[in-house]
């Protein structure tokens, strides 16, 4: 198996993409810790289909948002497990709105689950890395975004172009300790952050139209990229992005 004895953690993880690379590195035989914010019964539930599926799992209800809680996270990790091989930076939301309706509120709160979360995970993780003496994976579930722009959905884009710059300076700092950086930037994938989309039929044919391959993502799709360069088969990648968009950057405006 790909992952057998590596430890993942994967913030955001008990729905949408991040559920989704929950379940396919378990298969692999990773060890997982499962941070959540709401909903405990659905980790609950996905920590039990992983240990129906022979794996191991234990979840932690952190804020993302909050330094203290992911360094409470990553030491989870290694009580739970005894290690910690990858961090997935998988947590994020958006407010669908442009500059000029943007409330500081809601910038704010975007850019720190966005943004913020993912440069303080990154510093946890890394400490972490450094003292267990043998290197490490970070991974942003990034966006399309970090680079095209979006009309009317600014501040997740201000947010996913600061993981951009992230992974690419953490990625140049961090090589000489032997830990990675890479941004996976997802294209439209079929989760509740883009059901807004999905449940408006005129939406989802011009979006479908914009995309070469003429259909969004499933979740799964991703997180096989993910288990895939969590494996060590990519352990020449670095302070780079991975895009999974469907062709969809090549000949379409964002929608």
């Amino acid at each position: 198996m790909l992952l057998e004895g590596k430890t993942v953690v994967v913030t955001g993880g008990n729905s949408g993409i991040g559920e989704a690379i929950v379940l396919a590195a378990a298969a692999e035989g990773a060890n997982l810790v499962i941070d959540y914010v709401a909903h405990p019964e659905e980790t609950e539930s996905l920590i039990k289909r992983v240990e129906d599926a022979g794996g191991r799992a234990v979840g932690i209800e952190a804020d993302v948002s909050s330094s203290g809680d992911l360094h409470a996270m990553v030491q989870k990790a290694v009580d739970s497990f005894g290690r910690l091989d990858v961090l997935v930076n998988n947590a994020g939301i958006e407010t669908r709105t442009g500059l000029l309706d943007t409330s500081e509120e809601d910038f704010e709160k975007v850019l720190a689950i966005n943004m913020k979360s993912a440069f303080f995970g990154s510093q946890a993780a890394a400490k972490q890395f450094i003292a267990q003496g043998e290197g490490g994976l970070i991974l942003n579930i990034s966006s399309v975004h970090e680079e095209w722009p979006m009309p009317g959905n600014i501040a997740y884009c201000v947010s996913k172009g600061g993981i951009r710059m992230l992974t690419r300076t953490a990625g140049v700092e961090l090589g000489e300790h032997g830990i990675r950086m890479v941004n996976v930037a997802p294209g439209a994938v079929s989760t509740p952050i883009n059901a807004s989309t999905e449940s408006d039929p005129e939406k989802m044919k011009r979006l479908e139209a914009a995309i070469p391959l003429g259909r969004m993502a499933e979740p799964r799709e991703i997180a096989d990229v993910v288990v895939f360069l969590a494996s060590g088969k990519a352990a020449y990648m670095t302070a780079t992005t991975v895009t999974i968009d469907g062709g969809i950057m090549q000949g379409s405006v964002g929608l």
